[in-house]
């Protein structure tokens, strides 16, 4: 026998307490503690219930096997057909599994599922896809659907949000994908609370993940976010399902990333690129176009660099514009890099090089809307700068790797020759890197056709690029600075 008690749980760290409270004693979350109702076994004395464990047990159902027994083929993944998807998931989508894609709205998330469930239906007639909808009608579905190309006869639509109503669909169906736009609009009659909250979302995840695996369906379920870019509703979420992707993208730009946040069957660092079209949505296998400038033309300012997004190598183009000003306080201006390692390299750059930037105003951004934090694109930055400042545009053909010290040292980075791979696949001959990484205990190998030049501070990467061009620009050295003669042979520069 057993009595039930009244206790509350919270809906993030699953921590339970016998009284109500505002703020989770475990968590620190507020607001997310939730009335429950747990069974209480009632035994006759103290220690009786685990003296009977076992007596009132049930008789499985299924009987647990040996692992040797069970075969591994019905959980291979299956293509979707769209490649950048695919890259992402590892390889497709497995058998029984649960994807939840979040991303903030009119990112294209419903535009790319449709692509997904056509591409699906379209591999053999065995495979059928259903797409429930509880946002839209099925009419305003099928408008998108002829605009982007994705109207097949064995794609269903459905517009509910009850749950035990998109059960029916499914047994009537008998799907092999199940597409649900959005798990917060979906609603369970037999459970408590208000649609797209704490309780409905995670009884709806629990109950589709049931599904999913008792059936071998593939369920893709589609998430909102929060002001901050995390999934909305309980951190149980994330945790129920098998895959976690967002959906990114900046409404200036046609370009579009899905990123894995979780997978159980794949890498979870990997990144898939894709362009949203007027006519749909198409995936990008060389996206190191997108974020480079046209380089035939040498302009002061801009530097190249090569940064790892997962397991992908993207080459980005750093520019920068520095413009003197009469202001106290000159302004700085980041787009798509870290501003705090902007401020830092701009520091070094003065401090260990002698470039005055400090009653300048600096501007640095990213070409293409690409974003990046990766401390790799420092030397690239400051490079940028001190081209900005002399004039002088670094050489077409040079691509820069390297992480910037507070001392004004450049430092190793990882994944060096993935990244020259793709530098030189893309017509680059030269490349500055750490010195330490071509010269270490396992130096770095330059790819066929590219010359590595090696650097230990800030001062030889500009004596080697920046200000190399400018005394062949300018022969007589006589007119230069001590400080930059300096730089020329590698001397570390400091203001005086």
């Amino acid at each position: 026998m057993a009595k039930t008690r009244t206790s509350y749980r919270c809906s993030h760290c699953s921590h339970v307490v016998a009284k109500w409270v505002g703020r989770c004693p475990e968590c620190e979350t507020w607001g997310s503690m939730d009335e429950v109702t747990l069974a209480v076994p009632v035994t006759g004395r103290a220690g009786s219930s685990a003296a009977k464990v076992g007596a009132g047990s049930m008789i499985p159902t299924s009987p647990a096997r040996r692992m040797t027994e069970i075969s591994s083929t019905s959980s291979v993944a299956r293509p979707t057909g769209v490649a950048e998807l695919d890259r992402v998931l590892g390889g497709g989508i497995v058998p029984g599994s649960v994807v939840l894609l979040a991303g903030e709205p009119g990112v294209g998330k419903s535009t790319l599922l449709l692509e997904v469930v056509r591409r699906w239906a379209e591999r053999s007639p065995e495979d059928v896809a259903l797409y429930v909808t509880g946002e839209e009608s099925a009419g305003q579905v099928r408008l998108r659907a002829d605009r982007t190309g994705a109207v097949h006869e064995r794609v269903y639509l459905a517009a509910e949000n009850d749950l035990a109503t998109v059960f029916g669909h499914v047994e009537q169906v008998s799907p092999t994908l199940v597409i649900v736009d959005s798990v917060q609009t979906m609603q369970a009659s037999d459970v408590d609370g208000v649609i797209g909250g704490v309780t409905q979302v995670r009884a709806i995840t629990s109950a589709l993940t049931s599904l999913a695996k008792g059936h071998g369906v593939a369920v893709i379920l589609v998430g909102h976010v929060t002001k901050d870019g995390a999934v909305a509703g309980p951190r149980s979420l994330e945790h129920l399902v098998d895959v976690v992707l967002h959906f990114e993208g900046d409404k200036h730009s046609t370009l579009r990333m899905v990123r894995g946040v979780k997978n159980r069957f794949g890498a979870a660092d990997e990144v898939g690129c894709f362009e949203l079209r007027e006519g749909g949505i198409e995936g990008i296998g060389d996206p190191s176009g997108l974020f480079l400038h046209h380089r035939s033309d040498s302009v002061p300012g801009t530097a190249v660099t090569v940064t790892m997004d997962g397991k992908r190598a993207l080459l980005a183009e750093v520019q920068a514009l520095v413009a003197p000003t009469q202001m106290p306080t000159p302004r700085r201006a980041v787009s798509g890099l870290d501003a705090a390692r902007v401020a830092m390299n701009l520091a070094v750059l003065e401090r260990r090089c002698g470039i005055k930037v400090g009653s300048h105003e600096v501007y640095a951004a990213t070409v293409g809307g690409m974003r990046t934090t990766e401390p790799v694109v420092d030397l690239a930055v400051t490079l940028a700068v001190a081209s900005a400042v002399l004039d002088v545009a670094l050489p077409p053909d040079t691509v820069v790797l390297g992480e910037v010290g507070l001392a004004g040292e450049v430092r190793r980075v990882a994944g060096v020759d993935r990244r020259l791979a793709e530098a030189a696949r893309l017509g680059f001959t030269r490349a500055v890197v750490p010195r330490d990484t071509a010269g270490g205990e396992r130096p770095t190998t330059a790819p066929r056709g590219m010359r590595l030049l090696p650097v230990g501070t800030v001062a030889e990467a500009l004596a080697a690029t920046v200000r190399s061009r400018r005394g062949r620009a300018d022969p007589s050295s006589d007119a230069r600075r001590p400080s930059d003669r300096r730089a020329e042979t590698g001397e570390s520069v400091a203001v005086p």
